[in-house]
C-alpha cells in the first residue's frame, strides 16, 4: 500500500507542477470571495474529525419537524419559563426532550415546554442560534457546558441522528469532498417509547439509509467512528463494548475516539493504558484516532495517547509544547494530526490563529490535514478551512494538495477502497488544475455556486454566506 501510495503521489506532483505558479498568481490577483468560490470547487480530499456536532442547527429543526425523516416523533424545547429567565440554567435554555419524557413531564413544567414545529418564527431564529457559536464571548463554557447538554434527547433519536449525517453528506459532496469518516453513536439510542434500542437493528438501519440513492448521489464514501466520553467512571467499560462492537462491524465503522474537553484530568489518556493493551490481546489490530493535546498549557497527553496505540490524533495544538513527542512524529511519520483551525480558534485554544503549530507541523514534516471538528455548532464548512489556512499561512499549491491526500491516505478505509480514492483524487486535482491553468480560467467560477454560512459571514462578508 505504501508502494502504491507513493507512485500516486509522484503521478501527480509531476501533473500538478505547472499548476504551482499559476496558483500563486490566482492567489495574488482573485478577490476573496473568487478566492473562496475557487477553494469551493476544489477537490477536498476527506474529513477525518467530524462529531455529531457537525450538523446545522436547520437541518436539525427540519428533521426534528417531519414525522416521516424522525421516525414519528414529536419534539419540545423548553422555550418558557416560569421562574425569572435568568435563574434558570443557560443548558437548560432550549433544552430538547421527546414526547415520551414530555408526556412524564408534571403539568406545571410541561407549559415550558413548546412543540418544536410551533415555535414562532423568532423562537425558531433563537432556537437555532442556541445550539452553535454566533456571539461575541461565546467559548469553551459556552460549547462544552451549555450547547451539548442543551441538545439534550436529540441524540438520542436514531432517525433524527442518521438522516443529520446523511444532509452532512449532502453538503460535503457539493464542497467536492471525497470521503468522511464521522463519529456516529449506535449505543445509547432509543424507540418513541424510550426504549433500548437493539444493536443490530440499529446498524441495520443505519446501512438501509446509507445505501439510498440519494446518499449514493452524493459521491462521498462514508465511514464512521465511535465515540467513548473519557472522563465517565465507566469509560474503561464503555471502551471494551466499544472495541467488540467495532470489531463485528469494521465494514463500516472503522475506529474508535475518546472524545470530552482534556482539561478534566478523569480523562488522562495514561488511565486507560492497560484497558487497550488487554483489548489488543484479545482483538486483530484496530486503528485508532484519539483526542489529544486540545489544550492550553504542555502535557504529555500525546505521548501517552501514541502509547495507547493511536496513529492519528485529533487536534494535537499543545504538540508544539512538548519537543520530544514532536521530533519523534516528525522523523516518523507515521501518526497524522488531525487540524481543526477554525475550532481551535472558536474554543479559544489559539484564538489568535497567526500562533497556531499547524504550519510548524506542516512544514517540519509532521503529517497533517485539514477537519471541520463541530462545524454545525462552529458554523462553519470544510471550504472556511482550506481558506483560513491558505490565507493566514500563504500554503503553496502543493502543499493543498498534500492536505488532501494526506486525509485519504491516513483514513481507515479499507485498502481497495483507499486506493481508489487516492487514484479519483489524484484525477480530479489534475483535471481541476487544468480546468484553472489559462490566465482567463477565472471567469468559470460565474457557474460555481459556493455555499457558505454564519463564520464566513461574520469574517468574510461574503455576499453569498447564508
Amino acid at each position: 500500500m505504501r508502494h502504491l501510495i507513493l507512485l500516486f503521489t509522484i503521478a501527480a506532483a509531476v501533473e500538478a507542477a505547472p499548476f504551482a505558479t499559476r496558483f500563486e498568481e490566482i492567489k495574488r490577483t482573485a478577490t476573496p470571495a473568487e478566492f473562496y468560490t475557487f477553494l469551493y470547487a476544489l477537490p477536498k480530499g476527506g474529513d477525518l474529525h467530524n462529531h455529531s456536532g457537525a450538523e446545522r442547527p436547520e437541518w436539525i429543526y427540519a428533521i426534528c419537524t417531519d414525522p416521516a425523516r424522525n421516525g414519528g416523533d414529536t419534539f419540545y424545547t423548553r422555550a418558557h419559563f416560569t421562574a425569572a429567565p435568568d435563574a434558570i440554567a443557560p443548558a437548560r435554555r432550549f433544552h430538547n426532550i421527546r414526547q415520551h419524557d414530555y408526556e412524564l413531564l408534571p403539568a406545571g413544567a410541561r407549559q415550558e415546554y413548546v412543540r418544536l414545529d410551533a415555535l414562532t418564527a423568532a423562537e425558531r431564529a433563537a432556537w437555532c442560534n442556541s445550539l452553535r457559536l454566533d456571539a461575541p464571548g461565546e467559548g469553551r463554557g459556552e460549547f462544552f457546558d451549555v450547547i451539548w447538554p442543551r441538545r439534550g434527547e436529540i441524540s438520542s433519536s436514531l432517525p433524527v441522528s442518521t438522516e443529520s449525517l446523511v444532509e452532512n453528506l449532502k453538503a460535503f459532496g457539493a464542497e467536492h469532498l471525497a470521503y468522511l469518516e464521522s463519529q456516529f453513536q449506535i449505543q445509547g439510542m432509543t424507540d418513541n417509547l424510550g426504549r433500548p434500542l437493539p444493536v443490530e437493528d440499529a446498524v441495520a438501519f443505519v446501512r438501509q439509509r446509507l445505501a439510498q440513492p440519494d446518499v449514493v448521489a452524493t459521491g462521498v464514501t462514508v465511514r464512521l467512528q465511535h465515540a467513548v466520553l473519557r472522563f465517565l467512571p465507566d469509560a474503561e467499560a464503555q471502551i471494551e463494548a466499544t472495541y467488540k462492537f467495532v470489531d463485528a462491524h469494521r465494514d463500516l465503522w472503522v475506529s474508535l475516539n475518546l472524545v470530552g474537553v482534556e482539561e478534566n484530568d478523569k480523562g488522562n489518556p495514561a488511565r486507560f493504558l492497560e484497558t487497550f493493551r488487554k483489548l489488543r490481546g484479545r482483538y486483530p489490530t484496530l486503528p485508532l484516532s484519539i483526542h489529544a493535546g486540545e489544550m492550553d498549557g504542555p502535557d504529555h497527553h500525546i505521548r501517552d495517547t501514541l502509547l495507547l496505540g493511536a496513529s492519528r490524533i485529533g487536534h494535537g495544538v499543545n504538540l508544539i509544547q512538548d519537543p520530544a513527542t514532536l521530533l519523534l512524529l516528525q522523523q516518523t511519520r507515521r501518526v497524522l494530526v488531525e487540524i481543526n483551525l477554525i475550532s481551535n480558534r472558536l474554543l479559544e485554544y489559539t484564538p489568535d490563529l497567526a500562533k497556531h503549530p499547524f504550519p510548524e507541523y506542516l512544514r517540519t514534516g509532521v503529517p497533517v490535514c485539514l477537519n471541520t471538528d463541530d462545524r454545525g455548532m462552529f458554523d462553519s464548512n470544510m471550504t472556511d478551512e482550506y481558506y483560513t489556512a491558505v490565507t493566514s499561512f500563504n500554503l503553496s499549491w502543493d502543499e493543498v494538495v498534500a492536505l488532501g491526500r494526506n486525509s485519504l491516505a491516513y483514513s481507515f478505509v479499507q485498502p481497495e477502497v483507499k486506493a481508489k480514492l487516492l487514484a479519483d483524487y489524484d484525477h480530479a486535482v489534475a483535471e481541476f488544475a487544468a480546468k484553472y491553468l489559462p490566465a482567463d480560467s477565472l471567469k468559470q467560477l460565474a457557474s460555481v455556486k459556493p455555499v457558505a454560512y454564519g463564520y464566513a459571514k461574520r469574517n468574510w462578508q461574503f455576499p453569498f454566506a447564508q
